[in-house]
């Protein structure tokens, strides 16, 4: 199976990973998204696993580690054995300093047991009492001491992000990657410098809501009436409103036509899209709260798109902001 190295890192990745806030069971995050058993949880991850996806991507914010147990006790249920997937988490910085990076780094262990943490991520680019460079020095310390892999960040902006990378650099360590939201309808990395500094300096990022929670499916699109059944505030956060899909028609028109060219859904358009478009630089991160989502995000990994398909895509979406 094809995979896609991360950042200059020794770790690779399937060129699509499964998200996991959906497994945060109760907690803030839980009023936007249902609460999965833990039953339904190991079948979402087998599927990914059948499907070809490899790596998975947590934190400690998910639920107080809930949503780390039970990817781990899923992939046990799935028979995986450490080693033979990436395990991602993050650290919350809200209201801590550096030094607790260090003093809960045993805490996600024991959240992910047996597995070990590929990627330690830091969670937000604010809220700590720390700098990014003292957040960095505590992170190569853990790789130092063993205790991850590599170092990434997530939500940094392109000065943050470079910063991460230089002080990483003193002590011998790659800038993994930068978690950020990337798809169709949200490309701000290629205006902001972003994407040129992450070619530049070898950092990957990983993109959450890669199918912009839904939009880029089709599912509202094809029946509106679906829009109501979304929860206030994540129909706000999505920015799900009847001008946002009449604007986005004439893509999601496109998506369907080369969807059934390629006999795919058009949720399966978008993840491609990312991997073709931006040339393994980006990984897309997709969610699932069933197996069916798991299911067709995997199929994904399945679907080559032809330059002209790619760039009809492109000159479509690039002006779109839902």
């Amino acid at each position: 199976m094809t995979t896609i190295q991360l950042g200059r890192t020794d770790l690779r990745l399937s060129p699509i990973g499964l998200g996991t806030a959906q497994f945060a069971g109760k907690g803030w995050i839980s009023a936007l998204t249902q609460t999965i058993p833990q039953e339904h949880v190991t079948e979402i991850i087998k599927t990914a696993l059948g499907g070809g996806i490899t790596w998975f991507d947590s934190s400690e914010g998910y639920g107080g580690g809930n949503a780390e147990r039970a990817v781990a006790a899923g992939l046990v249920a799935a028979g995986i054995a450490p080693g033979e997937v990436v395990v991602a988490t993050k650290w919350m910085p809200i209201g801590r300093t550096a030094a607790n990076i260090e003093r809960t780094i045993n805490t996600r262990l024991e959240a992910l047991d047996p597995f070990p943490i590929d990627l330690h991520q830091i969670h937000l680019n604010r809220g700590s009492f720390s700098s990014v460079r003292a957040q960095m020095r505590a992170m190569a310390r853990l790789v130092e001491a063993g205790k991850i892999r590599a170092v990434g960040v997530s939500n940094f902006t392109t000065a943050q992000m470079e910063a991460a990378h230089d002080e990483l650099a003193k002590h011998g360590i790659p800038l993994a990657s930068n978690e950020v939201q990337v798809n169709m309808l949200h490309r701000n990395i290629e205006s902001n410098g972003m994407l040129a500094a992450a070619e530049r300096l070898g950092v990957s990022l990983l993109a959450y809501s890669a199918q912009a929670q839904g939009i880029l499916t089709g599912k509202y699109h094809a029946d509106r009436t679906l829009v109501a059944n979304v929860h206030p505030l994540r129909r706000k956060i999505m920015g799900l409103n009847g001008k946002s899909l009449d604007r986005t028609q004439p893509l999601i028109d496109a998506m369907t036509e080369i969807a059934v060219s390629h006999r795919a859904t058009v949720g399966q358009i978008a993840l491609a899209w990312l991997v073709d478009f931006y040339r393994g630089t980006v990984i897309p991160i997709a969610g699932a709260s069933k197996p069916h989502h798991a299911s067709d995000s995997a199929g994904a990994l399945n679907v080559q798109l032809t330059a002209e398909e790619t760039h009809r895509l492109d000159e479509l979406s690039k002006h779109l902001r839902h």
